[in-house]
């Protein structure tokens, strides 16, 4: 009897296998869905990390351009001092002057001899009035120029007369990541004392060499930039 059954197939196999298939396609579906969070949730920490950091970039730019503007206040306070105690000894010499006329000539010296040194301590003080002013007007569109074209942020190097400069959007396959180099100006010959990634010892000290020639800072910064970008995509 049993052999003259009919046999029946109910497919049990084939919906075991689809829905193991269904199971790892949904397994990988969460997969992606954490990993892409998790990747939102880290470039979010690192944006506002930067956010703080440029914030307090400006904060002690701030803080520098205030004590300048005390420092200058306070010079031309002293100057006006100065001016002020060397018009009383005008007015005193020319005192004694008409009391002795014996010594017109001396006192008239001397006179003439404090009132060219007034003009050249005013003039002198204008120069560097004019030159604070010319120089703060250029800073600004000139740091505005390295960050906005070359990818750049300034910070301090942690130690007087250190700074440091980070340079961004340096690898063709990862524009995030940051490649950055100390700058010691404490003596007249700058140096490099620290980069990350490490660099060529004599690509760097070439770049160094023409930074303390010519002074020019643009065309060190846009070197040593060109210099990461060799380094980081070889």
């Amino acid at each position: 009897m049993a052999d003259s059954l009919p046999s029946i197939n109910f497919g049990f196999d084939e919906l075991r296998t689809r829905m193991a298939a269904f199971t790892d396609r949904f397994d990988n579906f969460i997969a992606r869905g954490r990993k892409r969070v998790l990747e939102e949730r880290n470039q979010f920490r690192i944006t506002v990390a930067e956010l703080e950091e440029d914030q307090k970039m400006k904060k002690r730019d701030l803080e520098i351009l205030a004590q300048k503007t005390a420092q200058h206040n306070q010079t031309i306070q002293q100057q006006e001092a100065e001016a002020a105690e060397m018009e009383q000894a005008i007015e005193a010499l020319t005192q004694q002057r008409d009391q002795a006329s014996s010594h017109r000539v001396s006192l008239q010296s001397q006179i003439t001899a404090i009132k060219r040194d007034i003009a050249t301590r005013q003039a002198a003080q204008s120069q560097h009035a004019r030159d604070l002013e010319e120089h703060s007007r250029h800073n600004v569109p000139e740091l505005n120029f390295w960050e906005t074209y070359l990818g750049l942020r300034i910070q301090g190097g942690g130690k007087v007369d250190r700074l440091r400069f980070v340079f961004c959007n340096l690898n063709e396959r990862d524009w995030s990541r940051e490649a950055w180099f100390e700058l010691d100006t404490e003596r007249r010959e700058y140096a490099v004392v620290d980069s990350r990634p490490k660099m060529d010892r004599e690509v760097v000290e070439r770049c160094v060499e023409g930074l303390n020639s010519s002074r020019d800072l643009g065309q060190f910064l846009r070197k040593m930039r060109g210099a990461f970008a060799t380094a980081i995509n070889q």
